[in-house]
């Protein structure tokens, strides 16, 4: 068991952002066409956070076109290549689910003030 520890251990990322629930962050994703890959920009509200250590998720949420996408991200994965907090956000929940359910302005978490 320990020999596992260690191997997850070395393949976990070691600078990671301070990402709390309500951050609207920039997910930069590495995308694998054929032979080429580039990089894609997600933008959109940390909804969720689930697991710990080396398997670790965080859920985003963003409104594209009048419909809801959700995409869920592994903190550690060498997919996700940098994580950018765009700004804080003041909640006062661990899991935004409330937020699927409400439309325009009602969907917005306020911003934390500093």
């Amino acid at each position: 068991m320990d020999a596992l520890k260690l191997i997850a251990e070395s393949s976990m990322k070691k600078e990671l952002p301070v990402l709390n629930i309500g951050d609207t962050v920039k997910v930069h994703v590495r995308i694998k066409e054929g032979e080429k890959s580039r990089i894609q920009i997600f933008e959109g509200t940390i909804i969720a956070k689930k697991h710990g250590g080396v398997s670790e998720t965080f859920t985003v949420r963003r409104v594209a076109h009048g419909c809801g996408i959700e995409r869920v991200f592994p903190v550690h994965s060498p997919v996700v290549e940098k994580v950018e907090i765009v700004r804080s956000g003041k909640v006062r929940r661990a899991k935004l689910y409330y937020l699927r359910n409400r439309v325009g302005k009602a969907a917005k978490v306020k911003e934390l003030v500093k």
